[in-house]
């Protein structure tokens, strides 16, 4: 049974597409990431699977219970550990007061570890720390209960590069555990290093579930190369060859298949070569080219943020099916 499973998830606010007939699953032991950039859809996809937004149409299973239904939606998150993009923490209370609050919703057999792993001083008031102490209390209270599924957005928002290893090595170990995670991100490298699956969503609409490594594929190859013979613009002008650019190296994306890049080298006496990955961001741009059809597209990704960035961490004591009425689009 996979951990999730999204069928034709649908949820528009008004006549404005937030997503629109999302469809994958989450297999066990694994790590699935939600790519794409603000305004995509990841926030509306995970809110409505937990069960904060009311979808449109279509359906999701989380660790098989139904996630439409209510009572089975509740009985879920017992088990989920939920991180929102901004948990929107009580700042009257202490760490160690909201801290508390959890452990009594959820439990807390990991607390004492993780807070002394991050290195949260839970004596201090939410509302005189930092972006990356909020950040911390947040991630605490999403782990410590040792959930069988996490659903994280935006996780290492705030941290500080360390605290962003620390983290994925905390990922790494859970998922060893045997727990299964949703995490949503735009930034590149951090699904690449975590994630085993990614779907890329692109305003609302799920563009592709692929593997990291064939993600990265789509992206060609970089190639550098020095030859001996003066080189014309022209000459490397031909299917296959992107960003172009002739100086003492030429360099370029290859997209084309390896007998057709030697065939290219061979009128030349070539003295160095280089060929590499390209950056993933190169794979993710290909999702990007043109536009979506259909109803309800954003060109500004503002247009129906609505409050979610207020709306709270799990088990903060505000009725989840009562915030965020009006959603977002993140």
């Amino acid at each position: 049974m996979p951990a999730i499973e999204c069928r034709s998830l649908t949820k528009y606010y008004g006549d404005v597409r937030g997503i629109e007939d999302v469809s994958f699953t989450v297999e066990d032991g694994e790590v699935f990431g939600f790519l794409g950039p603000n305004g995509a859809g990841k926030t509306t996809a995970i809110r409505t699977l937990l069960g904060f937004l009311s979808p449109t149409s279509g359906g999701a299973a989380l660790l098989g219970h139904d996630a439409t239904d209510p009572g089975e939606s509740r009985a879920a998150r017992e088990r989920i550990g939920y991180l929102p993009g901004d948990p929107g923490l009580d700042e009257d209370r202490t760490a160690e007061a909201f801290l508390d609050h959890q452990a009594a919703l959820r439990g807390s057999g990991s607390r004492e570890a993780l807070v002394a792993r991050f290195g949260l001083d839970e004596s201090r008031r939410i509302g005189d720390l930092s972006r990356g102490n909020r950040q911390k209390v947040a991630l605490v209270a999403a782990f410590m209960h040792d959930p069988d599924l996490l659903l994280l957005d935006e996780p290492t928002s705030g941290l500080d590069p360390l605290l962003q290893e620390e983290f994925a090595a905390l990922v790494r170990e859970r998922v060893v555990d045997g727990a299964s995670v949703l995490l949503s991100s735009h930034v590149l490298g951090e699904v690449a290093a975590l994630c085993d699956r990614v779907g890329v969503l692109r305003e609302g609409r799920l563009a592709a579930v692929e593997s990291v490594e064939d993600l990265r594929s789509r992206g060609g190859k970089q190639v550098r190369v020095r030859v001996a013979e003066d080189v014309s613009r022209g000459a490397f002008e031909v299917r296959g060859a992107m960003n172009l650019r002739v100086g003492d190296t030429v360099s370029f994306t290859w997209t084309g298949g390896y007998d057709a890049l030697i065939d290219l080298l061979d009128g030349f006496t070539v003295h160095d070569l280089e060929i590499v990955d390209a950056p993933l961001e190169e794979a993710f741009m290909t999702f990007y080219d043109g536009d979506v059809p259909g109803p309800g597209r954003r060109d500004d990704a503002r247009g129906a943020r609505g409050t979610e960035a207020s709306a709270p961490a799990s088990g903060t004591g505000t009725d989840p099916e009562k915030t965020d009425a009006d959603g977002g689009d993140r």
